[in-house]
């Protein structure tokens, strides 16, 4: 396993994202995702599993130690006293003492970005966390975190896939020193059935989304691919066996566009 660092954090490479598992479900893909060797396991409070994510970490056996557990908190929790309540009961649901990286699931324009963080850094002050984070950050966005949250922030997860061109975000990130975690990485399965993707897998015997997820992870991105299906989580681990030369690299990263979004709710910022 490959581990993207940033802040002192150690972010496994790749990790299972969990939205939209719900129930016994997602209690059994967590413990066989865990089992096959992941390392890295994403939830939020929005996702409403955090209870069946932790149980599936607990079936599995592996140590609590081991393993790299982020949740998120919605924006509506965002007012400080929310926060630091949100934070907590997010523990009891996982039945953990702490989490290993707590978000800020989206950015809140309602609520000064400073006093959210102000209750985060508290968040991790307290040992609720052991590092803190944002999601879906515009670049000016970032700007503002980096500068009012006391404690390091050490990672921005966001959209990102070979459609999706996230250039001026991932400068932004690194220009600070955080990591950039991608959802979404496989654009919801289209880069499944991508052509390009499929001749470059061809030569590496791997498929297009592990192509498109060791495109990200040899960038230095972190990648969060959601599945029910206990054949995809094999695949979607087995990316650590070769490398991507340049010239597919290139190739790949010229697919993207800024237009190549796939999710944008009414209330997401202005994008880059």
């Amino acid at each position: 396993m490959m581990f993207v660092e940033a802040k002192g954090a150690r972010i496994p490479a790749i990790g299972l994202g969990t939205w939209e598992l719900r129930g016994r479900a997602c209690a059994r893909i967590v413990e066989q995702a865990v089992r096959l060797g992941y390392r890295h396991i994403d939830t939020a409070q929005m996702y409403d599993n955090e209870r069946e994510v932790g149980e599936g970490l607990r079936a599995s056996g592996v140590k609590r130690d081991q393993i790299f557990l982020t949740t998120k908190i919605w924006p509506s929790h965002f007012a400080p006293h929310d926060l630091e309540r949100s934070a907590k009961e997010g523990l009891v649901r996982l039945r953990l003492t702490e989490v290993d990286l707590l978000l800020l699931h989206w950015p809140n324009p309602h609520i000064p970005l400073s006093e959210t963080l102000g209750a985060l850094a508290r968040v991790k002050r307290q040992g609720l966390a052991r590092h803190i984070g944002v999601s879906n950050f515009t670049v000016a966005l970032i700007e503002e975190a980096v500068a009012s949250c006391p404690e390091p922030l050490v990672c921005d997860q966001v959209e990102y896939h070979p459609y999706l061109d996230q250039a001026r975000v991932m400068e932004a990130s690194a220009r600070h020193g955080m990591a950039l975690v991608a959802y979404n990485p496989l654009a919801k399965g289209r880069i499944k059935n991508d052509r390009a993707l499929l001749r470059i897998g061809d030569r590496y015997r791997k498929t297009a989304a592990q192509i498109g997820l060791r495109w990200l992870v040899q960038q230095g991105v972190a990648a969060i691919p959601r599945t029910s299906k206990l054949e995809r989580l094999s695949e979607n681990i087995e990316i650590f066996d070769f490398e991507l030369s340049d010239e597919d690299m290139q190739e790949i990263s010229a697919m993207g566009t800024a237009g190549g979004r796939l999710t944008d709710a009414g209330f997401a910022p202005k994008w880059d």
